[in-house]
């Protein structure tokens, strides 16, 4: 066996191994993205026509997560984000383009982080363009990126009121459950 020739197919196996599993990931994550988004809408039509309210939520997570034991995505937080994320995606048509080709946890960090729709459209856009992981987003976003872009600038009272900065004591206190501590002097 002529060991360059049998380098050249291993490497080519690998290539496609790594591609077919990339590719596999992203209709996987995007399935997944779906599937929340619809998950928010059932969720967000029950308590618009039925008034539905947080009791329903726990409910549900707890006879998902009986149902699917193996299953991570349906605690009473996560079912929150999908219903967050079906009020500002109300079109099918917007999560399946920019959102589904991100991860959840992309999808999530921008509900919490970016209140205004075109700065999470715009975040959601660039970080699928240039592969931002998670942190690379959360840095573009406590660096206000979307405002040196755009020139439209958060640094208002109202804001920072909304803890919408990573790192502020609001969003500190939202992440953690604990409530901020008081500087002194």
């Amino acid at each position: 066996m002529n060991s360059a020739k049998y380098a050249r197919l291993l490497k080519t196996i690998k290539a496609r191994t790594q591609s077919a599993r990339a590719r596999a990931a992203i209709a996987v994550n995007a399935e997944l993205v779906t599937l929340f988004w619809q998950i928010g809408r059932e969720l967000l039509a029950r308590q618009n026509q039925q008034g539905w309210g947080k009791k329903v939520v726990d409910r549900l997570s707890r006879d998902l997560l009986l149902g699917y034991p193996n299953m991570r995505g349906y605690s009473p937080r996560n079912l929150n984000y999908m219903l967050a994320f079906a009020r500002a995606y109300p079109k099918k048509s917007i999560v399946q383009t920019v959102s589904a080709k991100l991860t959840w946890s992309h999808n999530t960090a921008l509900l919490d982080k970016v209140k205004s729709g075109s700065a999470r459209d715009w975040y959601a856009r660039q970080a699928l363009e240039h592969g931002w992981s998670l942190n690379v987003l959360h840095s573009h976003i406590a660096a206000d990126l979307y405002g040196s872009a755009t020139g439209a600038s958060r640094s208002s009272a109202a804001f920072r009121r909304r803890g919408a900065c990573r790192g502020s004591p609001r969003s500190n206190a939202r992440d953690t459950g604990s409530r901020p501590r008081r500087r002194r002097g």
